[in-house]
């Protein structure tokens, strides 16, 4: 029996033992250097009974296989049909701009209309992310939106990043509906895999995968620091001064950290792995003793008058999120890196400044909150950097070579599979892989 070693208890890591535990498989242990089971998809709840998740989640899947570990682990979920909007011009216009600017100001409109329409002439071709949206977009909507906000996002000049990622991530635009949407002044929402969800009833988007801590038992262990790992005598080495040998490792530690604690790690792998380009994030909670002043999940904020790129109201996703129906939340969240640096002491009071900007509070509401919860992650996206398919294939193709399979939205640092379902979704076939030999369907390098 092959001893198979995990690292990370995050959805990766949770995904692979939950199928370990299906298949009654037994010699396998998963790490995780937290208290914590969940990884970037855990939850806290605060003394003041609110619920705090590391960013606005929400649950939908493409995998019967994640569906079935939804079905058993949260047996009572809330369902949602969207409501995400986007402020801009000092109004809401419903999500995604590119289908919905038309409920701007004429002059504006007329911008984003006349640069679609030039948008293929003016930009025929492109090689990176930027100029990928002005093919596609034009100057008017790339002006507005698209340009600003994905800066505010990925905290990386839209020039420096690749454009295969795409997919259903962006809504790309038809002329034809854009000019019936003008002429029918019609509110165009329904776009993408996340315009209906669901929501864990209780314990935040961790009560899905906080259930695997009783589960798991014996074979998970955590407050483990990984310190080294000798590839040849497959031999971890943890800060406690535990050691654990394995036949088999899979990988959810972001490869940027992980690659370096390999001894005998080759040149061009470490230089790859070190190469690796992602934003962290701040992920600022505010709490108010009112009731919900709106029925909106999530909006877009692509303008500089306030920190964050996107706010949640947290609070309408489960009746148990905040302390009772007298109070309420919304979750900020803000990345950062070198080219974005944020100002660590003033997050919080930049947050509700930025949130009384876009008059989603007022002054006297700083009245009403009785909580703040502010979390902050080094790692929070992978961005799909120029060259990092080629970085990743050297990585990879080395890791695998040494029995490492290194997946997840940061142990496979593709952002286009970096949901909870496709993670989760990786840990499953991780396993069949190692047991049953079968071909990975949703990771390929």
């Amino acid at each position: 029996m092959k001893r198979i070693v995990i690292l990370g208890a995050g959805p990766l890591g949770l995904g692979a033992a939950h199928r370990l535990q299906q298949l009654g498989y037994r010699d396998f242990t998963v790490y995780d250097k937290n208290d914590y089971v969940g990884g970037l998809a855990a939850s806290f709840t605060d003394d003041e009974g609110f619920t705090w998740d590391i960013g606005g989640h929400v649950i939908f899947s493409h995998y019967e296989f994640f569906d079935a570990f939804m079905a058993e682990m949260v047996p009572e979920t809330v369902s949602h049909g969207r409501e995400s909007w986007v402020w801009v011009q000092d109004r809401f216009i419903a999500y995604p701009f590119q289908n919905n600017f038309h409920f701007l100001e004429k002059d504006v409109v007329l911008e984003c209309v006349l640069g679609l329409h030039e948008a293929q002439l003016k930009f025929p071709s492109y090689t990176n992310f930027h100029e990928w949206i002005l093919h596609c977009f034009g100057e008017g909507i790339a002006t507005y939106f698209m340009i600003p906000y994905n800066f505010k996002v990925w905290a990386t000049p839209a020039e420096l990043m690749d454009s295969g990622w795409i997919a259903e991530r962006v809504s790309v635009v038809d002329m034809k509906m854009v000019l019936a949407n003008i002429v029918g002044a019609k509110k165009d929402a329904s776009w993408g895999p996340n315009s209906t969800f669901d929501f864990p009833l209780r314990g935040g988007t961790g009560g899905l995968f906080s259930p695997m801590r009783g589960r798991l038992g014996r074979h998970l262990k955590l407050e483990r620091n990984l310190i080294s790992i000798d590839p040849e005598a497959k031999r971890l080495r943890f800060d406690t001064g535990e050691e654990d040998s394995y036949d088999m490792l899979v990988n959810g530690a972001p490869l940027d950290l992980f690659v370096p604690m390999i001894e005998g790690v080759p040149n061009a792998v470490r230089e790859a792995a070190r190469e690796m380009v992602f934003a962290g994030g701040w992920i600022v909670g505010v709490g108010f003793r009112q009731p919900c002043p709106s029925d909106k999940n999530w909006m877009y904020f692509p303008e500089s008058n306030c920190p964050f790129y996107r706010v949640t109201y947290l609070s309408n996703y489960s009746p148990l999120i905040a302390p009772d129906k007298d109070h309420y939340s919304l979750l900020c969240e803000i990345s950062e890196s070198k080219y974005k640096p944020v100002t660590h002491d003033e997050a919080l009071e930049q947050t509700l400044q930025g949130l009384i900007n876009t008059r989603l509070i007022s002054e006297s509401d700083r009245d009403a909150i009785v909580s703040t919860h502010v979390i902050r992650r080094d790692h929070t996206y992978p961005v799909p950097f120029l060259g990092r398919d080629d970085r990743l294939r050297v990585v990879q193709a080395w890791l695998e070579s040494k029995d490492i399979l290194s997946r997840g939205r940061f142990g496979g640092w593709k952002y286009e599979v970096g949901n909870m379902d496709h993670s989760v979704q990786m840990g499953k076939e991780a396993v069949d892989r190692i047991l049953e030999a079968k071909k990975e369907s949703v990771y390929e390098w």
